[in-house]
């Protein structure tokens, strides 16, 4: 394999364009760049953006008929406002608390407290139920009420809070009582699947679809009708104007070969040719509600780029060894 040229750079600068964009939902196009690129983005957001997730428990009273460390898993696994996670301070290197991760440049203390005493009713306790110390970070169930009296532009409604009861935490009878303290703290998916803001994010090579209408022509309407029917998903149809099968949805093929199987047994090869774009890549992205879509995507191109300018200082003070030789082709 030839190597690059002193001097010559093969520097890239991909495009992004925003399909569709909601608080937990985002989708989006990345082009001119490669899956190595693509798939580092979405490894970045599922497991290295921080966000803010309970770490510790106290138990001060519990007699539930779930033990302590149950509740304390169920406690880490409620996804907390996140937005100002990026700013707050890791605990193992916050230097305000000697890395305790107890203070308020690192953690965000909670409290709970429920005793059932209706002896006909059994009480929910959720993560509604958290009191935390910090209105900006709270259970995603309590954002919108924060966001209202905090002066937020969406409007509070009641009834619709009225109708989030919250993530269960446990369920208590007449007499059992639940008391706790709880620190939450700023940390990775990498550490624990509980700090991961991503609830899924994929990503697939942009389809192109060419269409031999030579041959298509040779086909009858009966003979169209079964091979656009041969795909699982819906990709083709049948334009009912012309007769002429046409492209209705390229992002619903699957890459499963199924329509181009279906022209060879027809025996007619070529009749539909798909091949995926190397350098365009469709990507879905949900949250979990800690931070919204749109921070997520930001905040995973800031880690990336962090992680490269690191490497790009390592190659400047020659730590890289012979990889670095070997990237200027030495």
């Amino acid at each position: 394999m030839d190597r690059p040229a002193a001097g010559v750079s093969y520097q890239r600068f991909p495009r992004v364009r925003i399909r569709d964009l909601k608080d937990d939902y985002a989708k989006f196009e990345l082009r001119d760049t490669d899956a190595s690129m693509a798939n580092a983005l979405r490894r970045v957001m599922i497991a290295e953006v921080p966000t803010v997730a309970i770490d510790l428990v106290e138990i001060e009273v519990n007699s539930s008929v779930l033990n302590d460390e149950f509740i304390a898993h169920r406690l880490g696994l409620i996804p907390l406002t996140s937005a100002a996670a990026m700013n707050m301070r890791f605990s193992r290197d916050c230097d305000a608390c000697d890395g305790d991760g107890s203070c308020e440049y690192c953690s965000v203390e909670f409290h709970l407290a429920a005793r059932a005493t209706d002896s006909d009713q059994t009480l929910e306790v959720t993560s509604n139920d958290l009191r935390s110390t910090d209105p900006k970070v709270c259970p995603v169930d309590q954002a919108r009420a924060y966001q209202h009296a905090l002066g937020g532009s969406e409007p509070y409604d009641t009834a619709a809070a009225a109708d989030q009861r919250g993530i269960l935490i446990v369920k208590l009878r007449r007499g059992q009582e639940l008391r706790l303290r709880a620190i939450a703290r700023k940390g990775i998916g990498k550490d624990h699947a509980k700090w991961s803001p991503a609830a899924t994010v994929t990503f697939m090579y942009e389809p192109e679809i060419r269409i031999n209408e030579e041959l298509m022509e040779t086909l009858t309407l009966d003979e169209k009708q079964s091979l656009v029917e041969s795909s699982p998903t819906k990709v083709f149809t049948i334009d009912p104007n012309t007769q002429q099968v046409v492209v209705e949805d390229a992002e619903a093929y699957t890459y499963d070969d199924e329509v181009i199987k279906k022209a060879e047994a027809m025996g007619k090869p070529g009749l539909i040719e798909i091949n995926a774009k190397e350098d365009s890549f469709i990507f879905t992205v949900e949250t979990t509600g800690a931070i919204t879509a749109y921070e997520l995507i930001m905040n995973a191109i800031t880690v990336l780029r962090q992680k490269l300018d690191a490497v790009h200082l390592q190659d400047d003070d020659g730590d890289l060894g012979e990889l670095g030789a070997h990237l200027v082709g030495g």
